[in-house]
């Protein structure tokens, strides 16, 4: 019987701060928890003093938002003595090594070991504790993690034999019981995922495009997932300067041969210096003399940096499960999914259709758009908004006067029949598209009906009820929805790929483009000269969403290609002449998540071997770096080449991350230094594939050797909805500083980042990308407004990407000063803003503050002295309030 269950909700708090109770990516979690709980009671389940609104209940059970972990303000829902803690947690003494005896002091008054949270019925929902090492820079150098705390082991056990769940329900991605020492797969009871989480059964809402985290939570603590959606995307949109200087360029084109053309280029040029935009394009001196085709040029370049950005996709505010998007929030996904060709499926992208009609390539287009050329700029905006245009007539002629999509089929089918009445036929007809092919755009369409359909439809709530009566949920892939529709309607139990499959064939075509625009690039920049060694960065989830780009770039560096055999697996690669190549093979140093280790260690020995294989090679040293830098190593260690040539590093097993993210999210670190020691000490474990079996194997002299010859850092963004500051994980995982400090010459290595995220591929440096993700999110109102409309969680969203821009400057040195000066501007000398962020979330705006005075402690930001009296004022005022002193 529905009304007898009992339902343990789980939310999280990373990093432990008052302002951060009810973490998850991408989700509304208290607004969607209280959508969960209205649902559960009308379906007969025992909720009682469920409180009036979704704020009510942040209220309830952090108490007064001041919840403050060592403090007894956050809700204690029960009290557990030792005695019975020891009775209760079986593996408890486990623990003691890292911890001591219990209770310990987390999650404890000294005598008793602390639950935090709130019971409503049959429901409680509880705050998982976090790792307990975050705030202590000497643990965070170990290179294995520590075992969960006692107070950690105690919420689990209160759950599943004091509470006596059913079943518990683990909020939006991610927590931390997953991620726990233990075996990386086959879990036994010596692992402590398994002795957590009993023998209760483990549902998990988890965000639909994060596949590899998923598959951790699957196999090391029994989850059934199910997916939610991420919120609807968005264009950033251009504001204030940047929107200045869009209403600038338009009247440069239709003014520029009247005699006003010299005029209006200086007033581009001086506002584009005024928006830091001379970083990114080569800004002629002030009054200076320029011809003609100079000035079109000089806005050709702007015009495409502003495009840019204005294209930019944004996850506008966060999801509430059981609020699937409106139609038109719809319009920005389906322009982007409709971007994309589809050669398997026979549907070609609205771009190539558009282009073809005036006798264009799209990708000479984006070529012409990226050097500036001002008609291919001008071609590619409007082929951008005709898209836009088309997508967004069809989507109307589908809806209701509320915004529903109304049986999308069925008026498919009519619109299908009209033949000239076509909504996209009809909006193309007022356009120079007008010619466009019809066929073409039908089957696109049909297609896109397809999607529409799926982005709408709501099964969150529904896959979570049916999981809760024990019965069957969908699986389905994880994964970003505009590259695989097939990741929609969200709701399903999450799965990953084949990890033998990949790379496939077409991620090895996109990779050998990644990879030859990175080389001219550097060469570019570097005189000419190819670099010797990049060191790199493997993530699971990229590599699940694009199959394997990433893993296909390391192949193509030093000169490889995977070959499958007649069912599709790839295990094994074949060396790829120097004539075919054509340039020196690249050395390697790579970098591989925790979690590309756990799910790909298959691919981890094809790339050792390929490396080592590589190494052994009788070729020029000039003309193949591994076998030089391997020749060098093995001599000066004394060790056989094939050792030397290892480039394949992670984690120790059951550890996971460099923990520069946690120590930077704390403010517990001292100095760089200190940052690049946990790196070293966490992530100079060698796969072997000469030693089957083994596992993980430290050699720290052979990666600090290895890393000492990188002239270039790299990193791939596969995802509009990931970027460099939106996750701490990507600079936890960056070596740039790092590799200048082991480099003989002390010369700081270039650092890139490619963007796959459109169909027009790009290799930026890092510092580029830095700015690009600047005033897309951080300075952009349409992206702050749209998460302070979540209140509490907007707040600490923005908190949280000023402090991702400090992990940047901590690692890389790539973040320009302005950044800082501007975000101080926007979101500190705004006196408006400063009251709403201050009464919104007070703890995260504490944060905030301490984290622009620390950027400057550090000598990241040079600011005036008023700005930090200013802040150093607004700190103490914001704790007073946060501690209740009136003034």
């Amino acid at each position: 019987m529905q009304t007898d269950k009992r339902v343990a909700i789980t939310v999280f708090s990373f990093p432990p701060d008052k302002g951060n109770v009810g973490t998850a990516a991408y989700l509304n979690v208290f607004a969607s928890i209280y959508s969960v709980l209205k649902e559960l009671k009308n379906d007969g389940y025992f909720v009682e003093n469920l409180p009036e609104t979704a704020e009510a209940l942040i209220e309830d059970v952090i108490h007064d938002k001041e919840a403050q972990f060592n403090s007894p303000n956050l809700n204690i829902a029960y009290k557990m003595g030792v005695r019975e803690y020891q009775k209760l947690t079986t593996y408890s003494t486990a623990l003691e090594e890292n911890w001591g005896k219990p209770p310990g002091n987390l999650n404890s008054d000294g005598e008793n070991l602390l639950v935090y949270g709130k019971q409503y019925g049959n429901v409680f929902i509880g705050v998982q504790p976090t790792f307990g090492y975050e705030g202590d820079p000497m643990r965070l150098l170990f290179s294995k993690s520590a075992s969960p705390h006692h107070g950690f082991a105690a919420y689990y056990s209160y759950v599943e034999k004091i509470f006596k769940a059913d079943a518990v329900l683990h909020f939006g991605t991610h927590g931390s019981l997953e991620f726990m020492p233990g075996k990386q797969v086959g879990m036994s009871d010596a692992c402590f995922p398994d002795s957590l989480i009993g023998n209760i059964p483990n549902v998990y809402y988890y965000a639909a495009n994060n596949p590899s985290e998923a598959t951790i939570a699957k196999r090391r603590s029994y989850a059934n997932t199910i997916s939610y959606l991420t919120p609807p995307a968005e264009n950033a949109g251009l504001y204030k300067g940047l929107k200045q200087l869009g209403e600038l360029i338009s009247s440069y084109q239709s003014l520029k041969d009247s005699g006003r053309g010299a005029q209006i280029v200086s007033s581009i040029v001086s506002t584009a210096r005024q928006c830091n935009l001379d970083k990114d394009v080569d800004l002629p001196e002030d009054g200076a003399e320029l011809s003609a085709s100079a000035r079109d040029l000089v806005v050709g370049k702007v015009y495409s940096k502003i495009m840019e950005i204005e294209s930019r996709l944004l996850p506008c505010g966060l999801h509430v499960i059981g609020e699937p998007p409106s139609a038109m929030e719809a319009v920005a996904t389906l322009v982007n999914i409709a971007a994309l060709d589809r050669p398997e499926e026979g549907i070609f992208s609205l771009p190539t259709i558009l282009s073809q009609t005036l006798g264009r390539e799209i990708e000479d287009v984006y070529r012409g758009s990226d050097k500036g050329i001002l008609k291919d700029v001008e071609l590619l905006k409007q082929i951008t908004e005709a898209s836009r245009g088309a997508v967004y007539s069809f989507v109307e002629q589908s809806t209701n006067e509320k915004g529903q999509v109304v049986g999308v089929g069925n008026k498919l089918t009519s619109i299908l029949g009209f033949g000239i009445n076509e909504p996209w036929v009809k909006y193309l007809s007022d356009t120079k598209f007008y010619r466009a092919d019809r066929e073409k755009l039908r089957i696109l369409f049909q297609f896109l009906g397809e999607c529409l359909k799926l982005i709408v439809a709501d099964n969150e709530l529904g896959s979570l009820k049916q999981a809760l009566e024990g019965k069957y949920v969908e699986p389905g892939p994880g994964g970003d929805p505009i590259r695989n529709p097939k990741v929609l309607p969200t709701g399903k139990n999450i799965h990953a790929l084949d990890p033998q499959s990949i790379p496939t064939t077409a991620a090895m075509q996109s990779a050998m483009v990644v990879v030859d625009r990175l080389l001219e690039r550097q060469k570019a920049d570097n005189g000419g000269k190819y670099p010797e060694t990049v060191a790199l960065v493997l993530w699971g989830t990229d590599n699940i969403k694009t199959y394997g780009e990433s893993l296909a770039q390391v192949m193509w560096m030093i000169g490889v290609k995977p070959v499958a055999d007649t069912i599709g697996r790839v295990n094994r690669v074949e060396i790829v002449s120097l004539e075919e190549l054509g340039r020196p093979r690249v050395d390697v140093v790579v970098n591989c998540s925790g979690v590309f280790r756990d799910l790909f260690i298959n691919q981890m020995n094809l790339l050792d071997r390929a490396v080592k294989m590589v190494a052994e090679l009788d070729e020029p040293e000039d003309m193949n770096y591994v076998r030089k830098h391997a020749l060098e190593q093995a001599k000066t260690l004394g060790v056989e080449v094939r050792e030397a040539a290892s480039r394949i590093f992670s984690n120790a097993s059951g550890s996971y991350s460099s923990n520069v993210n946690l120590a930077v999210e704390n403010s517990t670190w001292n100095d760089e230094k200190q940052l690049q020691d946990m790196y070293l000490s966490r992530k100079s474990f060698a796969f072997d594939s000469d030693a089957p079996g083994v596992g993980m194997t430290e050699k720290r002299k052979i990666f600090e050797m290895a890393l000492s010859t990188a002239d270039a850092t790299f990193q791939n963004l596969d995802s509009s909805e990931i970027s460099l500051t939106d996750v701490s994980h990507y600079f936890d995982s960056d070596p740039t500083n790092l590799v200048q400090g082991l480099r003989k010459d002390g010369k700081k290595p270039s650092a890139y980042i490619a963007d796959t995220t459109t169909a027009n591929a790009q290799v930026r440096t890092l510092s580029e990308t830095v700015r690009l993700d600047a005033r897309t999110k951080l300075l952009n109102p349409k992206w702050y407004e749209g998460m302070l409309s979540s209140g509490y969680e907007g707040v600490r969203e923005i908190e949280k990407r000023l402090t991702n821009t400090v992990g940047w400057s901590a690692t890389s040195g790539q973040v320009d000063n302005w950044v800082y000066e501007e975000a101080n501007t926007t979101f500190v000398q705004d006196e408006e803003m400063l009251n709403r962020l201050m009464s919104t979330n007070p703890n995260s705006f504490r944060k905030l503050v301490q984290t622009f005075l620390e950027a400057n402690g550090r000598g990241y930001w040079e600011t005036s002295e008023e700005n930090i009296e200013r802040l150093k004022q607004l700190y103490s005022e914001v704790e007073d309030k946060i501690e209740g002193v009136d003034r």
